[in-house]
């Protein structure tokens, strides 16, 4: 076959595959997510498999069974936790007055615009700091963005019952059928292929069941020590519970995300105290936020990380940093979020077909 005939062809398959792929992007969805909760609970079903009294085994199907209710029970065990929460504090946020606020904190941030001023450092549209801190302060407080981020999701997902069907359908099946996905993939790979593809999906397997699964881990032991830690120091527990949500979720985005996590938490304990004296009780309790936030940070570090880390992603820190900064140009939060997963599945591939270069060599080196 002439070359460029048949690079012509391989153009307008792959274009094809990517209109299908575009075109039906909700069942893709679906069944990207069905993936992640099959990798999550696999351990369970493998645990369960295990069991045994005398020569009685739990069958396969049954194993599937009871992991996909227990995935399915704690997400609803976690909603029905921080749903309510979160409305209650959007509601909150929505009664306070702005105005109001800014007048309570006119004599530290009068200062702080002396200080500017002394110094010739000009602030933005050369506003006082008071103005820009006010303009700031109601745009944080304006809850519509928290309806319109609850409208995308719906317009996404279309109708959350037949959302919610379909996953569990899918992950029902990849949970009791083992290789049910990775056997759906290599009907598409041609034979020569097939052994380099079949150890490509064994290593991405192993590798993100024990990424997703320490990330479970990780989000669920900060949110329990933020919201123990912010309890002791004086914010309500229900407040606090929102904050380690918060703080929680953005860990997930490594090395940015604790300080984006930790400077939203720091701004919901501000805006739900803004009734106590600035000198002598708010400012202390930022400052002990402040530290119930570095001392997670340190556990995270030190315990968490590592365990996630070194046994699925097994790269370079800076390394990760770039391709955290590139993917979150390029995507926004949602980039950044799965730049490691993403990442790792691009490392184990450019290792099995492109070993011969030295990049790649050294990219993949520890994997």
């Amino acid at each position: 076959m002439n070359k460029n005939l048949r690079f012509l062809l391989i153009s307008l398959g792959i274009i094809l595959i990517g209109f299908v792929l575009w075109y039906f992007k909700s069942i893709v969805a679906y069944i990207l997510i069905s993936s992640v909760l099959a990798l999550i609970g696999r351990p369970i079903v493998a645990f369960l498999n295990k069991l045994h009294y005398k020569k009685i085994k739990i069958p396969n199907a049954i194993s599937a069974l009871l992991t996909l209710a227990f995935l399915w029970f704690m997400l609803l065990v976690f909603f029905r936790v921080f749903i309510p929460l979160v409305a209650h504090q959007a509601g909150e946020l929505s009664t306070i007055d702005a105005e109001e606020v800014m007048n309570n904190f006119k004599e530290p941030l009068s200062k702080i615009d002396t200080l500017l001023v002394k110094y010739n450092i000009n602030t933005y549209n050369n506003q006082s700091i008071d103005q820009y801190l006010s303009e700031k302060f109601m745009s944080l407080l304006n809850v519509s963005m928290l309806s319109n981020v609850f409208t995308s999701i719906a317009s996404i997902l279309g109708n959350i019952f037949i959302a919610a069907f379909s996953i569990s359908f899918i992950t029902f099946f990849f949970l009791k059928d083992k290789g049910l996905f990775s056997d759906g993939i290599l009907l598409f790979v041609p034979d020569k292929y097939l052994e380099k593809t079949e150890h490509i999906l064994k290593s991405i397997k192993k590798l993100l069941t024990r990424y997703f699964v320490g990330i479970i881990v990780q989000v669920s032991g900060i949110i329990t020590l933020v919201s123990i830690g912010l309890t002791i120091v004086g914010i309500d527990f229900s407040d606090a519970l929102v904050i380690g949500l918060v703080v929680g979720l953005f860990n997930i985005i490594p090395y940015l995300g604790p300080l984006i996590g930790a400077s939203l938490g720091l701004m919901l304990g501000l805006a739900t105290n803004l009734d106590l004296p600035f000198y002598s009780e708010l400012l202390p309790l930022l400052g002990y936020m402040s530290i119930v936030f570095i001392v997670v940070q340190v556990v995270d570090n030190v315990v968490f990380q590592p365990f996630i880390y070194s046994s699925s992603v097994n790269a370079h820190p800076l390394e990760i940093f770039l391709v955290i900064m590139c993917s979150g140009s390029l995507f926004g939060i949602t980039g950044m979020i799965l730049a490691i997963p993403s990442y790792t599945i691009l490392r184990v591939v450019a290792k099995e077909f492109f070993n011969n270069l030295k990049l790649v060599k050294k990219l993949t080196e520890k994997i």
